[in-house]
């Protein structure tokens, strides 16, 4: 079975359950002097972490944070990034067989993704339930 993915980072804050982390994303790509151009690019993240013990955390904490299953990471892979770009060539292909012009087959396909968004908007609590972190301090 493959490795979780891990991250190191810090303890922002902890509210009610909730330990909220900052973790600072590595790119692969660091040294390349062409890494603002194409996006990829390190950046700050705060990820939270629902847990029973968040009163043994405290702001300034050093926290290792993993994926409980590498599995949720590949998920929320689809369904950030495959799913919509299937949506958006779906409704391109519908609007443009259903004879649209270009801007409205643009607009209609925009849309199209957008509902996808905001029904994953909605659905946030329960992807909350299955895709889960741990947290671990470290000395």
């Amino acid at each position: 079975m493959a490795s979780p993915i891990r991250h190191t980072g810090t303890v922002q804050r902890v509210a009610r359950g909730v330990v909220y982390v900052l973790i600072e994303q590595q790119s692969a790509c660091a040294a390349c002097h062409a890494r603002r151009i194409c996006g990829v690019d390190s950046g700050e993240k705060i990820i939270e972490v629902r847990t029973a013990a968040a009163d043994r955390f405290a702001a300034g904490d050093s926290v290792e944070v993993a994926l409980v299953r590498r599995s949720m990471g590949v998920a929320s892979l689809v369904l950030g990034y495959v799913v919509p770009l299937v949506v958006l060539l779906v409704a391109l292909l519908v609007s443009k067989i259903a004879g649209a012009a270009d801007g409205v087959a643009a607009c209609i396909t925009l849309a199209a993704v957008a509902v996808y968004y905001a029904c994953l908007y909605l659905l946030r609590a329960r992807m909350d339930r299955k895709i889960q972190f741990t947290i671990i301090k470290q000395e």
